[in-house]
């Protein structure tokens, strides 16, 4: 079970950073409305609840208020893509380093926030086409 969930953690991550890595720096900022997150943002809020999902399976305390890393900590895109890749491979890593140690709990937490990370590679390939980008994952 850890194998599995560790790879379908580690699939969405590799789809999310390969379309932030394509998606256009001057977009980055652009909010499709103006009431929904840029793409940035997006990444910001995605990138934060992986810390979170980290923080949960090392028992540490997990505080979820924030909703996403600040934008003046993560400004630019070399900055977003290198946290964003740092934290779904720390999660990756915490999670196949359990060795048996994971509870039923741990596992609804990986469900979880994999369709978590799902549901916004879902939006994020919205603002990919509205910018005229073909997502990696959807090339032949």
């Amino acid at each position: 079970m850890r194998d599995v969930l560790v790879t379908r953690w580690s699939e969405i991550g590799d789809k999310m950073v390969k379309l932030a890595e394509e998606f256009p720096e001057d977009r980055y900022d652009a909010h499709p409305v103006a009431a929904i997150r840029s793409f940035a943002d997006q990444l910001r809020h995605v990138a934060f609840w992986n810390r979170y999902v980290q923080k949960t399976l090392r028992r540490e305390e997990a505080d979820g208020q924030a909703n996403e890393l600040s934008r003046a900590s993560y400004p630019t895109k070399a900055k977003i893509l290198k946290v964003l890749r740092t934290t779904f491979d720390d999660v990756a890593k915490e999670l196949a380093g359990m060795n048996g140690s994971a509870t039923n709990a741990d596992a609804d937490t990986m469900v979880s926030f994999i369709e978590h990370g799902g549901e916004h590679y879902g939006q994020l390939v919205v603002y990919a086409r509205l910018a005229g980008v073909v997502p990696p994952a959807s090339r032949v």
